[in-house]
C-alpha cells in the first residue's frame, strides 16, 4: 500500500472541476423543473423534478462530508492509523452519517403524520417509517459493498496505467469482511422474527464496539511490525530482498506481509517516518466547495468543521426523507422500494468520492475497507439508533415487520439478496485478492439484479 506522490492523479489539493461543473447543471435543471412544475403539474414532469431535487440533495450531502472526511482523517494521522483501520472506521463515519440521520427522519416523520393519534396509530407508522430505515440502510449496504469497489476498479483501470487493478489485502476480506458478514447474518436473524425490540439495538451497538476494539489492537500492531520492518531496513538496508525480511522477521515471531515489507521500504528510501509519511498521503487542509477553497486543520479548526459538516448533512438527509415519501406518494408504491433505491444511493454519494480519493491515493485497502466498515457502521449503528428512537416514541414498544399480518412488502426478497450478493461479491473479491476492470462491470451486473428486484417489487411482482 504505497503511494506515489508524484502520481497526478494522486494530488488531492486539485479542485474537482467536474464535480462543480455537474453541481451547477443540477442546479440550473432543478431551477428550471421548478419552474415548469408549478406552470405543469404532469407527472412525468413532477418526478423529474424530485429526482433532480434528490440529485441536488445529494451534492449538499457529497460537499457537507467532503471537508468532515478530511478533518477525520486529519485524526486518524494524529493518531498514526493504518489506512485500512482509517478507512474502517473515521472514513466509514464520516460517509455514513446521511444513512444514521435518514433513519431518524424516516421514523420521527412517520410518527409525527399521527401525532395525537391512537397508540396502535402511532406505532403502525413508527413500523412503517423503520421500515424505510432498513429499506435505506440495506440499500446502501449493497450500494457500498459492490458499487463503490466497482466504481473505485473503474476509474483506476483508466487512470493508474502502471497498476490497473485494486489489490486488496487479505485482512481487509478476512478482518472487515467476515465483520461484515456476521454483522449482516445478525441482522438477518432479527429481520427474520418480524418484530425488532429494543434490545435488538443494544446487541448491534455493542457488536460494533468489539469491531473497534479489534480495530484498535489491529492498529496497535500494524506500528508494532512497521517499527521491526524499519530497524531491519536500518541495519541491512532498503534493496535488501522482501523475501530476506519476511524470513528474519519471521524468525523473531513477527508475520508480516509483502505489502507491508514493500511499504515500509518505500519510506525508508524516501528517508520518511511514518509520521512524515502519512503528512504527505493527507493534506493539512480541509476542502470546501469541490477543493477551490481550503479551510488549515488544527484542533479548534477541526472539531468546527465537524460540528457544521454533522449539522448541514442533517439539514439535507431530512429533505431527503421528505422527497423519498413524497415520490413514493406520487407513484403510488411503498416508501420501502424508493427508500431501498433513492435514498440508500443519494445518501451513500460521500462514501463513493472518498473510497475513489483513497484508490487514486494508492490506497486501495483504505478504499475497500472503507465500503465494509461503512457497511457494518450501517447495520450496528444506522439501524440501532433509529430503533431506540422509535421505541422511545411509542413507549418502548417492539416494532413490527408486518403488514396485514405479512412481512413488510420487499422485505422476503431483501433478505435473500442481502445474502447472494454478500456471498458473491466477497467472492469476486476474494479471487487473486484484486479488482479488476472485467471484475467491475460483473459487480455493476450484480447491482442492475438489485435494482431490477427493487422495480419490480414495486410494482408488485415480487415478494
Amino acid at each position: 500500500m504505497t503511494t506515489d506522490s508524484s502520481d497526478p492523479v494522486a494530488d488531492d489539493d486539485t479542485p474537482n472541476r467536474g464535480g462543480a461543473i455537474v453541481s451547477v447543471v443540477v442546479i440550473l435543471l432543478f431551477a428550471f423543473l421548478s419552474f415548469v412544475t408549478i406552470e405543469n403539474e404532469h407527472l412525468g414532469i413532477t418526478i423529474a423534478y424530485l429526482m433532480t431535487e434528490v440529485a441536488l440533495i445529494s451534492l449538499v450531502i457529497w460537499q457537507a462530508c467532503d471537508p468532515f472526511a478530511d478533518a477525520a482523517q486529519w485524526v486518524g494521522k494524529k493518531l498514526h492509523l493504518p489506512g485500512s483501520v482509517r478507512g474502517a472506521t473515521l472514513d466509514a463515519v464520516a460517509s455514513s452519517m446521511p444513512e444514521l440521520f435518514s433513519g431518524i427522519f424516516f421514523v420521527v416523520l412517520a410518527i409525527q403524520t399521527v401525532n395525537g393519534g391512537t397508540p396502535a396509530a402511532i406505532e403502525e407508522a413508527g413500523a412503517e417509517g423503520y421500515g424505510s430505515t432498513i429499506a435505506t440502510c440495506a440499500g446502501s449496504a449493497v450500494y457500498n459493498m459492490i458499487l463503490i469497489p466497482a466504481f473505485c476498479a473503474l476509474v483506476i483501470a483508466f487512470t493508474r496505467k502502471e497498476r490497473p487493478t485494486i489489490d486488496v489485502e487479505e485482512e481487509v476480506i478476512s478482518r472487515d469482511g467476515v465483520w461484515f458478514v456476521g454483522c449482516e447474518m445478525l441482522l438477518i436473524l432479527f429481520l427474520f422474527q418480524n418484530t425488532m425490540y429494543w434490545w435488538m439495538a443494544i446487541v448491534l451497538l455493542v457488536l460494533y464496539l468489539g469491531y473497534i476494539y479489534q480495530l484498535s489492537r489491529d492498529a496497535k500492531t500494524f506500528r508494532l511490525k512497521m517499527a521491526a520492518i524499519k530497524l531491519y531496513l536500518a541495519d541491512h538496508g532498503t534493496e535488501v530482498e522482501v523475501g530476506k525480511v519476511l524470513d528474519a522477521l519471521h524468525d523473531q515471531g513477527i508475520n508480516v506481509s509483502r505489502g507491508l515489507v514493500n511499504q515500509a521500504k518505500e519510506e525508508a528510501r524516501l528517508h520518511l517516518s511514518h509520521q512524515e509519511f502519512e503528512e504527505e498521503e493527507i493534506s493539512d487542509d480541509a476542502g470546501v466547495l469541490f477543493g477551490y477553497f481550503s479551510i488549515p486543520l488544527t484542533g479548534l479548526s477541526t472539531t468546527l468543521i465537524l460540528l457544521t459538516s454533522t449539522l448541514v448533512s442533517a439539514a439535507a438527509c431530512y429533505f431527503l426523507v421528505e422527497v423519498t415519501i413524497e415520490t413514493a406518494d406520487k407513484l403510488a408504491i411503498p416508501a420501502f422500494f424508493v427508500a431501498v433505491i433513492l435514498a440508500a444511493a443519494a445518501s451513500s454519494v460521500p462514501d463513493t468520492f472518498l473510497a475513489i480519493a483513497a484508490a487514486r491515493r494508492g490506497d486501495d485497502s483504505g478504499a475497500v475497507s472503507n465500503a465494509f466498515g461503512s457497511n457494518i457502521f450501517d447495520i450496528c449503528v444506522c439501524l440501532s439508533i433509529p430503533l431506540l428512537v422509535n421505541s422511545y416514541l411509542t413507549n418502548w414498544q417492539p416494532v413490527t415487520l408486518l403488514q396485514d399480518g405479512k412481512p413488510i412488502a420487499g422485505l422476503v426478497g431483501l433478505r435473500i439478496l442481502l445474502v447472494v450478493l454478500t456471498v458473491a461479491t466477497l467472492l469476486i473479491m476474494w479471487h487473486n485478492r484484486q479488482l479488476t476492470f472485467k471484475k467491475a462491470l460483473i459487480l455493476c451486473g450484480l447491482y442492475g439484479i438489485f435494482i431490477a428486484y427493487a422495480v419490480l417489487g414495486s410494482l408488485g411482482i415480487l415478494f
